[in-house]
């Protein structure tokens, strides 16, 4: 049984996808960009904001499907440049202090509206 989720406080998808699909108590979260919902640009230009702007637009994304950041067992990370990799580290450290999500983390050749991070996420949901 699918479940699209939506939610306003992350920016809406910017093509033909939902910003998450429940399917039983498994949540597949689209990649975030570091776009802030209400303005539709960039946090900032670095990695750091960026990502930390990712993250929370995820944790909306969760919170819409009654969910947290606890629940997130999977994540992608998309990089623009693998330089950023330490930053991005410090930033995903603060929004996962402990039990770590399985990570796989890539550099990738663009990203949507030049992003320097894209993250994307799979959660199981409590019943």
């Amino acid at each position: 049984m699918k479940k699209i989720i939506a939610t306003q406080n992350a920016p809406a998808a910017l093509g033909p996808y939902s910003q998450a699909v429940r399917n039983g108590n498994i949540l597949f979260l689209s990649g975030q960009l570091g776009l802030v919902p209400k303005t539709g640009e960039m946090a900032g230009a670095d990695a750091a904001a960026q990502a930390r702007q990712a993250l929370e637009n995820l944790r909306a994304v969760l919170e819409a499907a009654g969910a947290t950041l606890g629940n997130v067992c999977k994540t992608t990370v998309f990089l623009k440049d693998m330089s950023d990799f330490q930053e991005f580290n410090s930033v995903y450290a603060e929004y996962f202090p402990a039990e770590y999500p399985a990570r796989s983390c890539f550099a990738v050749a663009e990203l949507p509206k030049n992003a320097r991070v894209e993250i994307e996420a799979i959660a199981v949901l409590d019943n």
